[in-house]
Parts: C-alpha cells; structure tokens; sequence
C-alpha cells in the first residue's frame, strides 16, 4: 500500500567500512543510526565506478554523479568517461568551441591557456585529459601553450602535486621545439583560488583571477619552488597552497592571459567550475568582484556545468542528457515535493537531483530552501548547518504540505574533505542529532524515512599504509565503500544484492508512495 510522506536522507560522505582505524564514521557516537541499522531493513548499495557511470570501479564516486544516479534512476556516462569517450573518439576535436578558439590562436598568434585542476583524481578533472588537448594543439599548429594549475590534494595523497607536476612537466618537454612552446604559468591550491562552488566564497575566485589572468601574486621561476618553498614556510597542504606566479629571468610573468587569446577550463564537474566560468563569460554587467583587467577571449568549458544557464556559454563535451528523472515521475502523478540543504550541497537536491537542471519541472509543486553555509574552513565548525536544516525539514513534515522530502547533510563529506578526524567525528555525530529529530517528526505523521549516502569519505581518514608501522597520514578524498540504504516505518525485505547502487532508489522511492516506476530506471531495492 502506498504510504506518505516518504523523506530521504542523504548524509553525504558516510560510506560503511569495517575498518575502526581512521573511520570517523565507526568512531562517532551515533545512537539514532545504529539502531536504525539494527532495527529497520536494510542493505549496502554502490556508489562509486560502473554504478555511477564512472570509467572503472577503480574511480571514487562523488556528490554530482551521486545525486544524478538517485535522482534519475539510471546510470549515465559520466565526467570522466564521458570526457574519455569524447576524446578517443575525436568528437571533441570537431567541435564548434574547440575549432573556434584554436582559429582564434592562429589568427592572432596569440596563446592557448589551460586551466583546472591537475592531478589524476578523476572527480574535477584528470590529466591526461589535459595532455589530449595539449598534444592535439600542437597537432593543429597551435605555437604557445600556457597552463594556469590548480593542486589537489583532496581527491589525491594531500601532499602529492609534484608528482603531477613533473609528469606534466615532463610530458611538456617532449612536445616543445623550435615552434611548440608550452609552460606552466600559474597555480594554486584548490581550496585557495579558483575552485569555490554555489557562490559561498568569491574572494578565492577573485584571488584567482588575480593570478591567473593579471600575473598578481608571489613570484617563482618554478612550480616545484612555489610549492617546497611554501611547504618549508608553513606545512601547508596541496589544496590550502597560496597562489603564486612563475617568471622568466627578466622577472616577467610567463603567461598572463590577454586579449586575443584562448582560454579553455579543462575540470569536467560543474560545482567549481561555474564561477570562474562566469568571470570569463560576464560582460559589464558582472559584479562579483572587480576584475580589472578584462581582457577579449574566447573562452570555452570542458563541459557547460549549467545548461540551463548557459554556463559557460561555449563546451568542448556535450553533457549527458539525463531524462525521466523522479522529481518528472512525481511532478506527473502531482505530488507534492520539497527539497533543502545548505549552501555546500543546495544544488545537489535540485540541480543534480533534477537532472543537470536548474529549472523547476513544476514551480507550485516543488519547494526548494537553500540554508547558507558558513564561509570558514569546516573542522572550525563540523556541525556546519545541520540544526538549521533539521529546524525546516521538520516543520515541512509536520505541515502535512507534501509527499516526498529530500536532503543533504553535507558533514562527512565538506569535514571529512579537511582531514581532521577529531572533527569529522563530530560532523558525523551532528548528523545523528538532526537524524534523531528527524525521525521523530516522521513518527509524528506515520510517514516513511529512507536514509542513505552518495558516496564515502568520513569512514576512511586516513592514506592506506604502504608499510606496517608507517606514520599516518591524513587522506582528504573519497572513499570506494559502499554505502547504507534503511527503510524505517515500511514493512518489507530488502535486496542485498552485490549490483545494487544509487540508481535503485528512484523505484524505491515510487513503490512507497504508490506511483508507476518509469520504465527506464532501475529496479526497486525492495525484495518480491
């Protein structure tokens, strides 16, 4: 029998691991999950590789590909395979955006710069995408090549970006001749220019810009002395690193970005690609911080990180065309919607959720609050806005306005990102608060609560030991565990299936409510 109202919750990066060492997720004091755990049906389900569309299951899931699998129901080419897909077979190459702004190059005999964020992650970007595009510039007579690096840290060892460094660096060296010149220009740590999302932080795109395109910061004749001088200076991590500037002998920038030129963002996920997309694409009228120098370029995406508003306005890779999403599913059987978060996760309730899809499919039934995130680093403040969030999402299910209820707690994944145990503890213990509260209002209307994540991070805080004994070290990334699915208030058995992932839940969420699944999805989690 159907049943109402169904609320899920995604708690972001709590994936399951056996391991106690490092698991902040094992280590918490979480009265409310365990016994959710102990007591409801449940199961594991993939979030990471094939069941997210991902090249291999060797590729971390994340938050994106996460909430596109849940609330699509099916399983897209995503990020990087997409972007692998597109490459090998040239269809990149033969793009309108990519044609235009290598012609652009030649006609001006100007540079072809590319920015984003280098390492082999595969979750923003991977470089051996970037060494396609280098290699098929040259191939077209393309002269001068500049890269503007952004170092990881995060989705890789937090202190590996020399090894991607001297890989591209080295792979440079091979290429360059009497008329190929390609040079690292400028970089950064991704926590510290560029790369911020959903608007919670202009100032690192402003300082970005300011190194990127006005050649503004500390200078270094090499990207290997920016980074061990800033190391020896403060024991910084790869993601938190100053920006800095390379120089040639005279003491000049080696790559400012110019008029004429070409500018091509290589990350291929949308969160934090979209801002300095917008600083790129904005005419007078932007006004997110002043810019200064804004000079005529042709500037193109990896992929358009927001179609809806054309963001940016020219892509080299088409993004998938997600259809048949839940939220149509629902919006078709008219039942009533409501989804929330902070700030760090808001587009992945609605943008991601809804298929890469800023657009509501039906304004009058779905309701979207955004809670703004605070702007300071998150072990300051693990608890970040979850009793916020748990303040309207309790008083949305007790208003009796609607059938199906979504959210993200952003915790596990935004603390676990810092590698800070001690405070991904705590994020992870905030959320079993907001899941206690939660779990009494579901009780309060006799309604359905699915509890889930999109992905791990929390339940493996530290790097795997290469030797018995070695020191630990922090781990910053995502995880490759799976991730729990429990089903309070809803007599039935669960699949424990070994393919069961993220993509289930669309069906499992219609079965509850008594709405047709779309034939294109999934099936159900729910065991016949």
């Amino acid at each position: 029998m159907a049943k109402k109202p169904v609320v899920l919750v995604v708690m972001d990066g709590v994936g399951i691991n056996d391991n106690v060492l490092g698991n902040a997720v094992k280590m918490a004091y979480k009265p409310h999950l365990d016994e959710l755990w102990e007591n409801c049906p449940h199961t594991q389900l993939r979030a990471h590789g094939l069941a997210v569309g991902l090249p291999t299951d060797d590729d971390m899931g994340n938050s994106e590909v996460g909430h596109n699998a849940i609330g699509s129901g099916q399983i897209y080419s995503q990020g990087a395979k997409l972007v692998n897909e597109n490459i090998e077979s040239k269809e990149m190459f033969n793009s309108t955006a990519w044609k235009e702004l290598v012609q652009n190059v030649k006609d001006h005999a100007s540079t072809l710069h590319f920015l984003g964020l280098l390492s082999d992650g595969n979750v923003h970007s991977h470089i051996n995408h970037l060494k396609a595009l280098i290699e098929q510039a040259k191939t077209e007579g393309v002269k001068r090549v500049r890269l503007h690096v952004l170092l990881d840290g995060r989705d890789v060892p937090e202190t590996s970006a020399l090894t991607y460094i001297d890989e591209i660096e080295s792979f440079m060296a091979g290429l360059n001749d009497a008329n190929f010149d390609a040079q690292i220009a400028s970089g950064g740590g991704r926590m510290k220019i560029t790369m911020d999302r959903y608007e919670a932080n202009w100032p690192m795109v402003e300082e970005g810009w300011k190194i990127h395109v006005r050649g503004l910061g500390r200078q270094f004749h090499t990207a290997t002395e920016a980074i061990e001088t800033y190391r020896n200076e403060t024991g910084v991590v790869d993601q938190d690193l100053p920006g800095f500037v390379l120089v040639d002998e005279a003491g000049q920038p080696k790559g400012t970005i110019d008029d004429n030129d070409s500018v091509i963002l290589f990350n291929f996920r949308g969160d934090r690609a979209q801002e300095i997309s917008l600083a790129f694409d904005g005419d007078e009228s932007f006004n997110k911080f002043d810019r200064v120098k804004v000079p005529a370029v042709k500037f193109a995406g990896m992929l358009q990180y927001d179609a809806d508003a054309q963001i940016p306005k020219n892509y080299l890779t088409e993004p998938p065309k997600i259809h048949y999403t839940l939220t149509e599913q629902l919006v078709q059987a008219g039942l009533n919607e409501y989804a929330i978060s902070e700030t760090q996760k808001y587009g992945h309730v609605t943008y991601f959720w809804n298929g890469n899809r800023s657009a509501k499919f039906d304004e009058n039934l779905e309701t979207y609050v955004e809670i703004e995130s605070d702007v300071i680093p998150f072990e300051q403040r693990p608890w970040m806005k979850s009793a916020e969030i748990t303040d309207q999402l309790c008083e949305a299910i007790r208003s009796g306005k609607y059938d199906f209820l979504r959210t993200n707690y952003p915790n596990g994944d935004m603390v676990g990102h810092t590698g800070s145990l001690e405070a991904t503890v705590v994020g992870v213990e905030a959320v079993d608060l907001a899941l206690g509260r939660v779990l009494e209002a579901v009780k309060a209307v006799d309604g359905v609560l699915l509890i889930t994540a999109d992905h791990g991070n929390a339940d493996e805080m530290y790097e795997k030991q290469k030797k018995p004994g070695a020191p630990l070290k922090a781990k910053t990334s995502h995880t490759l565990n799976r991730v729990p699915f429990i089903v309070y208030n809803y007599d039935c058995e669960l699949k424990q299936d070994d393919d069961l992932g993220l993509s289930n839940i669309a069906a499992t969420v219609c079965e509850i409510l008594g709405v047709e699944p779309n034939e294109h999805w999934r099936d159900t989690i729910i065991k016949h």
